[in-house]
């Protein structure tokens, strides 16, 4: 087979995670999660993890990676899933398998396919100090007068924004060692849902996960020692819940602030997979509304040209 792998990409609750399911249990292989924060162990329903959907049949579980490898409370980046990525790659590859790697993190997707030549960038306390009372747009100016950006979709926290200036800061003042990374030749298949069945599933998802636990989940994430600033530095689900649970918002500004931020998230996503493509990588776009057989068939041709 000529490609390397194959890559299931889509925005949030597109069921690209089906797919990939799907997809592994007819080609007898297991999937690698391209997911920043389903790393995170316990911190389950407000990634999405879903991992009931691996489940395929009688006790039959689709076996997955990258998913559960890191305690909350750390700052796992997109360097150190290059390395994981490529250990549990070689491991399959050793094993004669067709990794299918899934997820919605459109950096940790192309940081792989591109071979992103990534490093490791330690703390620098003064310029943390010097940045902590800068607003949200003025850490987004400041990063882009960097010649090379790093993830600016990533700005949802003051956090996440002062660690990307941190990254460039770094890569401005010392010379960065090439590390060889493997060219892999992918097949990229996309899920294009329409934008109003998009919302109309995030909102519905919201709903059945806040009514599954998800605030337990976050008190019980509290309740271990885990910071409050942690977990808000994760965004989105854990941001809003814990400003909720710790009195910063009322439930109904929780409940908008998030949805609003959800949709907005999942737009970044799309825009961020159109650029992978204005970047060299094609990406074939499948229907949501297509049936799971009309799907695989289609990957099947496709992997088979």
């Amino acid at each position: 087979m000529k490609y390397d792998l194959i890559a299931v990409v889509g925005p949030t609750a597109s069921g690209k995670t089906s797919l990939a399911v799907a997809l592994a249990k007819e080609l007898d292989t297991e999937i690698i999660s391209a997911d920043s924060r389903q790393v995170y162990r316990r911190m389950d329903l407000g990634t999405g993890k879903d991992l009931s959907d691996y489940h395929v049949e009688g006790d039959r579980y689709i076996p997955y990676h990258l998913i559960d490898i890191v305690e909350p409370g750390t700052k796992y980046n997109v360097f150190e899933y290059q390395q994981d990525f490529m250990k549990v790659y070689e491991d399959m590859k050793s094993r004669e398998l067709l990794p299918v790697l899934c997820g919605g993190t459109g950096m940790y997707v192309e940081a792989i396919l591109k071979g992103f030549n990534l490093i490791s960038v330690p703390e620098n306390k003064a310029l943390r100090e010097q940045l902590s009372d800068k607003t949200l747009q003025e850490l987004a100016e400041i990063l882009s007068s960097y010649k090379n950006l790093h993830n600016v979709t990533d700005l949802d926290t003051t956090k996440r924004a002062i660690r990307a200036i941190e990254i460039e800061e770094y890569k401005r003042t010392h010379q960065v060692e090439e590390r060889p990374f493997p060219k892999l030749n992918a097949l990229v298949v996309g899920i294009d849902v329409d934008r109003d069945t998009r919302r109309e599933r995030i909102t519905r998802r919201l709903k059945q996960r806040l009514e599954d636990g998800m605030l337990d989940e976050i008190r019980g994430l509290l309740a271990e020692g885990i910071p409050a600033d942690d977990l808000i530095y994760y965004g989105l689900e854990y941001k809003f819940l814990t400003q909720y649970i710790i009195g910063e918002l009322s439930y109904d500004d929780m409940f908008r602030k998030l949805e609003i931020a959800i949709h907005q998230f999942a737009k970044r996503q799309m825009t961020w997979f159109r650029g992978m493509e204005k970047r060299g990588i094609p990406i074939y776009w499948l229907p949501e509304k297509w049936s799971m057989e009309e799907k695989l068939k289609t990957i099947m041709q496709r992997l088979s040209k």
